[in-house]
Parts: C-alpha cells; sequence; structure tokens
C-alpha cells in the first residue's frame, strides 16, 4: 500500500543491533499510527568512520560517510525517533578517542537537524572493568581476528570515550543509556540472548513504547543479510535499490 510515512526511525549499530534490528523496528511500529520509515546502518563489526570487513569478506561503509545521510537530503519533516548504539568497535581497529568521537558527533549534530528524538547507549564499562588481560586478547582474537588489542590502554581509552560520548550526547539533549554488566556474558560486547529482550525494552521505553510481551509482524520479516545500498564481497563492490524491504501498510525499511 502507498501510504505515507507517519514516523521516521534513524537506526545507527553494529552487531548488537543487526541481530535485533526486527525486534527494534517492531517496538518503533507500535508507537506509530501508520507506516514507519526507517533507515539503519548497522552490521557486524561495523565502524562508525571507516569501511569495516566481517570475516574479511563483506564489507560495509563508515556510519558517518554512508549513504543514510543523503537520502535524507530533501525528505519532509517527520517525527523522527533516532538511536545510535555499539560505539566501541573503532577502539579496537586502532582509531583514536578524539577521531571516533568526532565521527559520532558528525552523527549526532545531523541528528539533531532532524529535530531527532535521540537514544544513546554508552560503552559496556561496568562489564569491560571486570576483564583481565587475557580475557581481552582472546575476546579480540575471536571478534576482530588479525588486530592486536592492548591492555589495560584499551580500557583507559574505552573509559575516556565513554566520557566523551555522555558530554556529546548531554550537550545535544539525547536521552542516555548505561549498560550493566549482566547484560553481557562471557562475550563483553554481545547482549547475552535471555535479556535481550529485556535491553530493548529499555531501550524502546525512551520513547515511550517498552517491546510487547509477544513478538509482531516485523519479528516475522525477513531483513534480506546483503541488503545494504552500498556494500563489498571481497573485491566486489555491489549496489541496491531501496527500500530493502516494504511492508504491507506501508512500513519501508532502507539499510546503508
Amino acid at each position: 500500500m502507498d501510504r505515507e510515512p507517519v514516523l521516521r526511525a534513524i537506526l545507527l549499530g553494529a552487531s548488537n543491533l543487526k541481530a535485533a534490528l526486527p525486534t527494534v523496528l517492531d517496538g518503533i511500529g507500535r508507537q506509530a499510527a501508520g507506516p514507519v520509515e526507517a533507515l539503519a546502518a548497522c552490521g557486524h563489526g561495523r565502524s562508525y568512520g571507516s569501511w569495516s570487513r566481517y570475516l574479511f569478506v563483506r564489507g560495509l561503509p563508515g556510519i558517518a560517510g554512508c549513504g543514510l545521510w543523503r537520502a535524507l537530503t530533501g525528505r519532509p519533516p517527520l517525527r523522527t525517533l533516532a538511536l545510535l548504539t555499539d560505539v566501541g568497535n573503532d577502539l579496537a581497529y586502532g582509531a583514536g578517542v578524539d577521531q571516533i568521537a568526532g565521527w559520532v558527533e558528525s552523527c549526532l549534530d545531523r541528528l539533531a537537524r532532524q529535530r531527532a528524538e535521540i537514544v544513546l547507549t554508552l560503552l559496556p564499562l561496568a562489564r569491560l572493568e571486570k576483564l583481565s588481560g587475557p580475557q581481552v586478547r582472546l575476546t579480540a582474537s575471536l571478534l576482530f581476528p588479525g588486530r592486536s588489542v592492548s591492555w589495560p590502554g584499551l580500557l583507559d581509552r574505552a573509559r575516556e570515550l565513554d566520557d566523551r560520548l555522555r558530554k556529546l550526547g548531554l550537550d545535544r539533549g539525547a536521552q542516555l543509556v548505561q549498560p550493566a554488566a549482566e547484560w553481557y556474558g562471557v562475550d563483553p560486547i554481545h547482549f547475552r540472548r535471555s535479556v535481550r529482550k529485556e535491553v530493548w525494552s529499555d531501550v524502546l521505553s525512551r520513547w515511550g513504547q517498552p517491546l510487547p510481551e509477544r513478538g509482531g509482524r516485523l519479528e516475522r520479516i525477513g531483513i534480506p543479510p546483503f541488503g545494504a545500498a552500498e556494500l563489498r564481497l571481497g573485491s566486489f563492490t555491489l549496489r541496491k535499490p531501496q527500500p530493502a524491504v516494504r511492508l504491507a501498510d506501508g512500513t519501508t525499511l532502507e539499510l546503508y
């Protein structure tokens, strides 16, 4: 159905967001009295500022420079919900705190120009503080193969980046989410499966609507694994028309 959207959602993150994208969209959809226009830039290992690869094969552009922002140009004003989450991969990639904060600040400023209601999740410091050096090196070797991660240098940079994120968010009126240590298990980056519903319900409640008790329509919708507007598979660059998902009620999902 060709119905005009009544709500826009801009969703920025990495693997946690990608895994929960149908759930998050379903929760947002319940806040709208009509179709939702959703634009998402997320994916495993996603960087906020540079191209990043997953399993040495799939590459996606940095969030701050991806096509999502160009796609917003000239669109009519709408109530806009914005989520900025999963900041931290770039620490493992070796980016400096100033550089990462600059990328995030660029995204926040663009969202502010959209008059977005912003939710920003901070770093999982409560979990990171409990890690030992060997645990960090093992985790990094599994999640970021080929990357050398120093400890406690990484923890110091994570603390500094978290402070910068907190200030950037508060200066722009964002609602901040402080991840709890209990949200994570042995893996200190990804939410435990058993608490994902609790976590995303907490995030969505910042916009006034927690997750429903039962899954909804979007949780049954498949999101194409290679549906982004621009991505690289090995040495090949692929471009896909958007939206990648279109529902019968007019809700759309664009992937960048």
